[in-house]
């Protein structure tokens, strides 16, 4: 203790130290305890919470299926509930269209029971009806009797008369023949370019059964009869088609029901109209073709001629029965008939030049009564009218042809006042122009006529010192002179020369748009007559086949006649004047082109000959060819002939085509012997001269041993046409649009050139001048640094013509020139300009063949084969596919030949393979598959390609098409682009650049 302070010891102290640090470190060890329990309580707190978390997510997830759940059998629930009210529903129309089927029975059976109650009411008046009928006839049958005695008996002495007149007749004839033969054949050569002595040779040499007489009208109504004979001419041209087919296919069902079908309907027509005698054929040959078709009795070899020649003879009397003259009833051909519908020995009766022994029937059946008019076709004939059945009837209206050719000439007309119209509406809008250049120069003026006199007032007002007043200056107190108001005057009627042109303008635009309306109207109305003096080349088929039947009857050959394209288009006109001549080819080919069955044998040729007859359009030309596989031209008996006419020198050496030319010589022949038909050669002068007078040309190919060609190249029409004006020089010429494939240029060191070619689309153009084509000066195209060349297009000719000036296009109506200057080659007409001007219109083609002509051997034939144009054909049985295709096709520069299924397509390539086909699968007759497999096996058609476009795109169609060999499988609809580049890969050509 230290001045009466207690002082704490050491030991104390460090007591005291050691108490406080066991307080420190328990309060240490204390808030380390209550820390450690505060974490574990908060991570007991935490898992706690991730426990409920879990819980709770379950829970919910429990939840959220269960409400899926719920809603999932509340869907199943409605679904279930949809259905059910579906089916009730189904199961309510069902019954309720159950209950209507069932009172739509109820009424159509009532229906059908009050219909058959009418019918049976309806049957039992006119029983009733007939009866009276009957009795009413049988009364006048017997009165009728009577007068038949009376008639008979006047009827016996007439053909008592009749019998001695002709037996006069038939030495006449026998008079004649017999001078006929005595003729030289020079003499007879000459009479037969004679027409009145060729009508006397044939007058001569044909005996007609037919009685020389009027025919008897008195129980007829003319009227109906001239309606029989119009339908029964429609009806045997189609019955000739009929016919050609039945030849082809002798065993084709459809057209012996289609032959049975036309001569029911001649048959109930002319009984209908009182021509019995028609009726009674047409039913014997009916008979015929009824019993064939029921299998009770076959054609047989000589069924098909039979047949022909009954048809001859219904169109014989049907012709003469037009022309009212009398008709025999031809009762030998209707017992042949007859006897072969029975399966009877026939009498045969020969052809007019035919011998044939005649057989003799077992006797001849007795006359019957004529039945009463055939009842209408109840129940139509069996078999399909898809090809073969009568056109249906159209409402149609007859108009005489002289009146659509003045028609046709007064469209022209109005086509050429259009014209003349459009030239003066042409020189109004120039003269227009002009005037509006003139009042711009005529307001210029005026503006500067008004500075001149502005200016004069103010240089007058500063010479006069005008001070009376000078706020205002001259021009503000309008002091103007006489001459300023004539320049304001004249200002104003300029104005108002401005507005008169703006109205002008206005009527000028409004009369063109008129003038272009009435152009299109104008363009129509020509097309639409120009379509009805159109008319198809088959119409004369029927014809034609006559005519070769006729003179194969009378020849004792057996000939075919073969047709292609024989849905071309000529102008009436055209049509008409051409078809004496075809039948004088025809006749010429059939009696000296084709040979004798037994000659054909030995030259290892069918016992059938072929006349074939093509029509094809090429640009503004139809191209006819007459063509057989007879012996050809005998080349050494032309040229014998020609010595002994003085045609030909002895030591002249002539090319063969030169020798051909010369059977177009008037009277030129080398028959040795006279025939009623004529001779190859006899007459040709005029079919040359006939073609020749159309714008026409004609050329010869003939091989020995092959046949003969003759290619007749015609202008289509006559009357209107789309033209291109050229000029060279001074001259103007027209040359139709439809042989012009463009225009081009040339330079003029290249024209110079001999042997020039120009290319265009892919093709060599051989380059002619104009001029030295008609005969004026060479081309110059002065003032142009090239030479402006029409480039032409006609079948295999490519040329290029150098001219003066290309003018333009326009539409022309081509006028007659007159057969003298028609006769001139390359003229196809002449037109008339809007200013009265007549221009020629130019054929080139001809031109060119005629100057390639004099090298005639050489290189035209080289250069033809060189372009030639691949032909590819569409066989599709769609027409509008058939066109669709084609189109597609020009457009690329082929050639298109098109068929409307297989048959059709193998008989078109009889006469020419394609380079490429186009096919249909499903198709009429035979199907595309069908066709391929039948050209896969024809070594001469193995090699074409084809592609083949269906809508049939299914696997196993087109693995089909590849196991037969098909190149290519399209689908349809077929896109443009893919066809073109599948035809120019499978036929190797490169894409042309304008393609």
């Amino acid at each position: 203790m230290r001045d009466g302070v207690e002082v704490p010891t050491d030991a104390e102290r460090l007591d005291a130290e050691r108490a406080e640090v066991d307080r420190i470190e328990i309060a240490r060890l204390e808030s380390e305890r209550v820390l450690e329990e505060t974490r574990l309580a908060a991570e007991h707190a935490e898992a706690e919470a991730v426990r409920l978390a879990e819980e709770e997510a379950r829970e919910y997830a429990r939840l959220e299926a269960e409400y899926a759940e719920a809603d999932r059998l509340a869907r199943e629930q409605a679904e279930s509930e949809r259905l059910a009210a579906e089916l009730a529903e189904a199961e309510r129309v069902e019954a309720e269209r159950v209950e209507a089927e069932r009172v739509e029975t109820d009424r159509l059976e009532a229906e059908r029971i009050e219909s058959e109650r009418i019918e049976a009411e309806r049957a039992e008046t006119e029983r009733v009806e007939a009866e009276r009928i009957e009795s009413e006839r049988i009364e006048a049958g017997r009165a009728e009797s009577e007068r038949l005695e009376t008639e008979r008996l006047e009827a016996e002495r007439a053909e008592t008369e009749r019998l001695q007149a002709e037996s006069a007749e038939a030495g006449r004839i026998e008079a004649a023949r017999a001078a006929v033969e005595k003729i030289p054949v020079e003499e007879q050569d000459r009479s037969a370019t004679e027409p009145a002595v060729a009508a006397l040779l044939a007058s001569a040499l044909v005996a007609s059964p037919d009685p020389d007489a009027p025919f008897d009208f008195s129980d007829l109504d003319p009227e109906l009869v001239d309606i029989f004979i119009e339908e029964a001419g429609d009806l045997l041209d189609h019955s000739d088609g009929l016919l050609a087919q039945l030849r082809e296919h002798p065993t084709e069902r459809e057209s012996l029901v289609g032959l049975q079908r036309d001569l029911h309907t001649i048959k109930g027509g002319a009984r209908m109209a009182g021509i019995m005698a028609v009726g009674e054929l047409g039913h014997a040959m009916e008979s015929l073709l009824e019993a064939v078709v029921e299998l009770r009795g076959e054609l047989g070899q000589d069924g098909i001629p039979l047949l022909e020649r009954g048809f001859d003879r219904l169109h014989a009397m049907i012709t003469r029965v037009g022309a009212r003259r009398a008709i025999d009833p031809s009762e030998a051909l209707i017992e042949e008939f007859n006897a072969r519908a029975l399966g009877r020995p026939a009498i045969v009766t020969a052809a007019p030049s035919q011998v044939a022994p005649a057989q003799a029937s077992p006797g001849p059946e007795p006359v019957k009564d004529l039945k009463p008019l055939s009842a209408p076709i109840g129940d139509a004939l069996p078999g399909d009218d898809d090809d073969i059945s009568v056109r249906a009837p159209q409402e149609q209206v007859r108009i005489r042809a002289d009146l659509l050719d003045q028609l046709v000439n007064y469209a022209g007309e109005v086509a050429i006042y259009r014209a003349r119209l459009e030239q003066q509406l042409g020189a109004f809008r120039s003269a227009m122009g002009e005037m509006e250049q003139t009042n711009m120069r005529l307001r210029d003026q005026l503006r500067r006529l008004d500075i001149e006199t502005e200016a004069q007032i103010i240089a007058r007002y500063q010479r006069e010192h005008e001070t009376a007043d000078a706020t205002f200056d001259p021009l503000e107190l309008d002091r103007f002179s006489t001459l300023q108001q004539l320049s304001r005057a004249l200002g104003e009627s300029a104005a108002d020369m401005s507005s008169l042109q703006g109205t002008l303008d206005d009527l000028t635009r409004q009369y063109e748009t008129l003038l272009l309306q009435q152009s299109r109207v104008s363009s129509d109305l020509q097309q639409g007559l120009m379509r009805t003096r159109m008319v198809p080349f088959d119409a004369l088929v029927p014809r034609l086949r006559r005519v070769v039947r006729q003179a194969a009857g009378e020849t004792g050959k057996q000939v075919q006649l073969k047709l292609d394209g024989a849905q071309g288009e000529l102008d009436r006109n055209v049509l008409e004047r051409m078809t004496a001549p075809l039948e004088h080819m025809l006749r010429n080919a059939v009696a000296h082109g084709l040979e004798t069955p037994d000659q054909r044998r030995k030259a290892n040729k069918s016992d059938e000959g072929a006349v074939r007859i093509a029509v094809r359009r090429e640009g503004s030309e139809v191209v006819l060819e007459v063509g057989d596989d007879g012996r050809g031209l005998d080349r050494g008996a032309i040229r014998r002939r020609g010595e002994e006419r003085g045609l030909v020198r002895a030591d002249a050496v002539l090319a063969n085509s030169d020798l051909d030319m010369l059977i177009f010589e008037p009277g030129f022949s080398t028959a040795q012997e006279v025939s009623r038909l004529a001779g190859r050669g006899v007459g040709m002068d005029v079919v040359a001269s006939e073609v020749r007078q159309l714008g026409g040309t004609l050329d010869i190919a003939s091989r020995e041993g092959e046949g003969t060609t003759f290619t007749l190249r015609l202008p289509q029409t006559l009357a209107v046409t789309q033209a291109v004006f050229v000029r060279i020089g001074e001259t103007s010429f027209a040359v139709p649009i439809a042989s012009v494939r463009g225009v081009g240029r040339i330079g003029r060191d290249e024209f110079g050139k001999p042997g020039t070619t120009y290319g265009y689309g892919g093709e060599e153009y051989v380059v002619h001048d104009l001029g030295g084509l008609v005969g004026h000066g060479v081309a110059r195209a002065e003032g142009q640094m090239q030479m402006p060349v029409l480039l032409i297009r006609s079948g295999e000719l490519r040329a290029a013509v150098a001219v003066d000036q290309i003018v333009g296009s326009r539409e022309i109506v081509v006028k007659p020139v007159g057969p003298q200057v028609a006769s001139v080659p390359g003229i196809f007409g002449a037109t008339i300009m809007g200013d009265g001007s007549v221009v020629v219109i130019l054929d080139i083609a001809p031109l060119v063949r005629r100057r390639a002509a004099l090298p005639r051997e050489t290189e035209p034939a080289q250069a033809a084969a060189e372009h030639r144009v691949p032909l590819v054909m569409v066989v599709d049985d769609s027409v509008t596919m058939r066109k669709v295709t084609g189109r597609v096709l020009e457009r690329h520069n082929f050639e298109v030949a098109s068929a409307r299924d297989g048959i059709d397509a193998l008989e078109r390539m009889a006469d020419r393979v394609p380079d490429l086909m186009l096919l249909d699968i499903e198709m009429p007759r035979m199907d595309g598959y069908e066709l391929a497999t039948a050209m896969k096996a024809d070594p001469r058609l193995r090699n074409v390609p084809i592609v083949m476009i269906t809508s049939r795109t299914g696997e196993k169609h087109r693995q089909r098409a590849f196991e037969i060999g098909v190149e290519r499988y399209l689908g349809k609809p077929y896109q443009e682009n893919e066809l073109v580049r599948n035809v120019y890969e499978l036929l190797e050509l490169q894409p042309r650049g304008d393609d």
